[in-house]
């Protein structure tokens, strides 16, 4: 038995996002690791062959104490399916508030979390049905980078965006051709700590067409800090308004941009995220994964 293995059942609940899908831990009793998780489980439980399947792993611990204003109603400690630690994650949030309301940890609508990058008050807008809502997250204020010649794409320019998390965003004229999945292998290292890679492009109406690589993943259906940051930097560029669909590959994410500064916008993240299905895995499965 492997020595993150515990004495104790674990449960977990599957959410997703327009695909972008995790496993959240309410209930941090019998995952490995004290302190923080076990990143050698979070590598198997997100194998999609071999265990159950996520692009990540977020479990609910305290929260910190308030330094002034709200006290948060719980942290989250999210690791990438490579087992690495991340500040946060839009549709994550929404995942995780969405969790805890269901959960009756949090009565809701809002949920105010505590991340690595900072709290973010998530608001339960409508529910769908009684697995899914629709969510809007308070993303922050992003910090755009200047513009530049995005390296291996002819007629894109890249910048660099904060957006609590760290990515690159290419923006051109047409996706066609693009192969993200070759650009993000070779791009996501090579700033220090890793970025996630978006490549996006106008879809003729007003918002943006976006393919995207995340950090520690690999290609993912959607990615809410992704789809904000594509959405600043293409304002910043001149491409869209302060309101922008983002169609990613696993649906269509509402950004809205705030503020007149376009390299400090403040962010607000809209969409639908629902609960897939719980699992309890006892220790003998915990041993058998991966």
């Amino acid at each position: 038995m492997r020595d993150w293995v515990t004495v104790t059942a674990v449960s977990l609940l599957k959410y997703q996002a327009y695909g972008n899908d995790f496993l959240v831990a309410v209930d941090p009793t019998g995952l490995p690791g004290t302190d923080e998780l076990d990143g050698d489980f979070v590598v198997a439980v997100c194998d999609r062959h071999r265990g159950i399947g996520a692009d990540g792993v977020m479990v609910v611990r305290p929260a910190p104490p308030s330094s002034g204003g709200r006290t948060p109603d719980a942290a989250m400690e999210l690791r990438n399916a490579d087992g690495g630690r991340a500040e946060t994650s839009g549709n994550g949030l929404a995942c995780l508030a969405l969790a805890l309301v269901d959960a009756g940890r949090v009565p809701g609508p809002e949920v105010l979390v505590s991340t690595d990058a900072g709290p973010r008050l998530v608001t339960v807008l409508d529910r769908i049905d009684g697995a899914a809502a629709t969510m809007r997250t308070e993303m922050g204020a992003l910090k755009v980078g200047e513009a530049r010649q995005a390296a291996g794409l002819d007629g894109f320019e890249a910048r660099r965006v904060d957006a609590g998390n760290p990515h690159l965003v290419m923006m051109g004229p047409s996706l066609e051709g693009v192969d993200i999945a070759s650009l993000g292998r070779s791009l996501e290292q090579a700033e220090p700590g890793g970025q996630n890679v978006e490549v996006v492009a106008p879809d003729g109406r007003g918002g943006l067409d976006l393919l995207v690589w995340e950090r520690g993943v690999g290609l993912t259906e959607a990615c809410g800090t992704g789809s904000c940051a594509a959405a600043a930097a293409a304002r910043a560029a001149g491409f869209v308004s302060s309101r922008v669909e983002v169609h990613n590959p696993g649906g269509t994410l509402l950004v809205e941009l705030q503020g007149d500064d376009t390299l400090t916008p403040s962010v607000y993240l809209s969409g639908r995220a629902s609960r897939v299905f719980r699992v309890e895995l006892a220790p003998s499965e915990i041993d058998a994964l991966g």
